[in-house]
């Protein structure tokens, strides 16, 4: 996700988005997920934990070795928060640097939540790490400038997850790799239905108990499932610009890594 005080593009006037199981103005829905943010920033991992029953420390570590890092690049990390994925592409771009020498990699964390930007740099970084506010429908990137693009259960939270897509195909390098980690659709129907048992009932309420904010983690339960499915969201990607798109399910397609090209 990302920040700041003008109109992202892609958020024409009467165009609308999902915010949850609501469908509003595409505008109003920058503006509702803000706040969402704000109100979670100093419990984002804790939300983490929540939505994930804590597996989404797994998830990172796969779709960092998926994004596999290396000495020398320059990394965007879109809705990065509170730095979780950035922490792990520094220390795998400079471990490889330790073995095949190379320039520092530079891992640039982007958020449109200027909370969570703050919570991040709180938590604390790495060297390679700088922090930004800013936003995933109109990057503050020149074409062509990074060489590997990533975006962390942050894409179902952008007003126009098209536009987004294109943002990414437009600022990476030739040859440069795109990566999705999100939740996703169970492709089981009994993994389906007992996630879908304790996302809507069990985490709203434990929200409520332990952040105080039921409302916010409604919201997020609800976000996980209009978005797209697996097959529909790759099309998406292939249609921004993306090629040999694949995806990885993860725990039974609860989560799952869409990773492309920008050949």
């Amino acid at each position: 996700m990302t920040d700041a005080s003008h109109t992202p593009s892609g958020q024409e006037s009467g165009k609308t988005s999902s915010f949850g199981f609501r469908d509003v103005d595409a505008k109003e829905k920058v503006r509702m997920v803000r706040g969402v943010f704000d109100s979670v920033a100093s419990n984002y991992d804790l939300m983490n934990d929540l939505m994930s029953a804590g597996v989404h420390r797994l998830w990172k570590d796969a779709a960092a070795a998926k994004l596999n890092p290396r000495p020398g690049e320059t990394i965007l990390d879109v809705a990065g928060g509170t730095g979780d994925m950035s922490r792990r592409y520094s220390k795998m771009a400079r471990a490889a640097q330790l073995r095949m020498g190379g320039d520092d990699a530079r891992v640039i964390v982007l958020d449109y939540n200027a909370e969570m930007i703050m919570a991040g740099v709180h938590k604390g970084g790495e060297p390679e790490m700088s922090w930004t506010v800013g936003d995933a429908m109109a990057l503050p990137l020149p074409d062509a400038s990074v060489d590997a693009y990533s975006i962390s259960f942050g894409i179902r939270n952008v007003a126009d997850v098209s536009q987004a897509l294109r943002e990414a195909r437009r600022v990476l390098k030739p040859g440069g790799r795109f990566l999705c980690l999100e939740f996703s659709r169970p492709t089981a129907s009994a993994v389906r239905k007992a996630y879908d048992a304790w996302s809507f009932h069990a985490i709203p309420r434990i929200g409520g108990w332990v952040a105080k904010d039921r409302d916010s983690y409604q919201y997020l339960v609800e976000s996980i499932r209009r978005f797209p499915d697996q097959p529909t969201f790759k099309r998406m990607i292939e249609e921004a610009g993306f090629s040999r798109v694949t995806v990885t399910n993860l725990s039974g397609g609860v989560a799952a890594i869409h990773h492309g090209w920008a050949i």
